[in-house]
């Protein structure tokens, strides 16, 4: 068996060539950039890249002002119940992006004429920079091609839609407040609303106080009977040791309503251009006044692309 040797001479140039050995930790002494490469800034330019979230729209729309819902009689005596959308001064282009510069298509309107001193000046001076007026809500309609649009086009709603179109309405839902309570407090909102108002506990009227998930989650209510100790409490909400916390996602208690939602594939039944009011039938998230934005309607394969 060979066992391999080595001189003192070898062993000396050995150990010239390798570093010093050292007991002191790596840890306690000064980092360098060959070691911690990711501790120190570096000057080279990452790829600028745009992330975008909204999703693509079937064609250019409109923002309007819900007026309120009224009965509509057709030729032949059918009665449709329809939402009153108006317009006011406004539903001007105030941008359009490109890809090349911002890195999507899309074309910013501007809707509902306020005073200068509504808006901040950095919000004027970029309506100024487009030339239109002083406008309170701006919104964005990422198209697939914005050639046709330029600053300062208005768009009209006439031009856009027609009787018997399909569109899609969003809008913020009605608030509701916090809705339900806890079983914990169940027992103390009773003794106060005894002592507050009476009346309600006579006439047997407190549990619409103690709504819980019933009216946010259209929950089953317990027996209403004397023996029952759960009449609209919100009921167990997990196991115990395992998994041993509430699991994401629970419905429970909390504030409902003022949130954005989206009708889709609504008809438009009429358009009274001397009013300057369209009619879509069914109904739209909000009340009188709020906000709506109106666009047409997406149909995979149709107006949209299927991937």
């Amino acid at each position: 068996m060979t066992i391999a040797t080595l001189s003192l001479h070898s062993l000396g140039y050995c150990c010239q060539k390798s570093p010093p050995f050292s007991l002191k930790s790596s840890f306690l002494s000064k980092p360098t950039k060959t070691q911690f490469p990711f501790a120190f800034k570096t000057t080279e330019k990452r790829p600028f890249s745009h992330i975008v979230s909204m999703s693509m729209e079937a064609g250019i729309g409109v923002m309007g002002t819900k007026l309120g819902m009224m009965s509509f009689f057709e030729t032949d005596g059918t009665v449709v119940p329809v939402t009153v959308v108006g317009f006011r001064e406004g539903n001007i282009v105030t941008q359009v992006k490109k890809s090349s510069t911002d890195g999507y298509d899309a074309v910013q309107v501007g809707y509902r004429r306020v005073r200068d001193k509504k808006l901040t000046k950095p919000e004027l001076g970029h309506l100024g920079k487009a030339g239109v007026i002083p406008m309170r809500h701006l919104q964005e309609f990422r198209l697939q091609s914005v050639g046709e649009f330029e600053t300062g086009q208005k768009l009209a709603v006439e031009e856009i839609f027609k009787e018997g179109d399909l569109v899609d309405v969003s809008g913020t839902t009605i608030g509701k407040g916090f809705q339900g309570f806890s079983f914990l407090c169940h027992n103390v909102v009773l003794v106060v609303l005894a002592i507050q108002i009476p009346q309600l506990v006579e006439c047997n009227r407190w549990h619409n106080f103690c709504t819980g998930g019933i009216k946010r989650h259209n929950f089953k209510r317990g027996q209403m009977s004397h023996g029952s100790k759960s009449h609209r409490a919100l009921g167990s909400i997990g196991a115990g040791t395992t998994p041993g916390r509430v699991y994401k996602g629970k419905k429970m208690p909390g504030r409902m309503g003022g949130s954005k939602r989206k009708i889709r594939k609504l008809k438009i039944v009429k358009i009274d251009n001397e009013l300057r009011v369209v009619m879509i039938k069914g109904a739209v998230p909000g009340k009188p006044g709020n906000l709506l934005r109106i666009t047409p309607a997406k149909i995979v394969g149709k107006n949209i692309p299927k991937s």
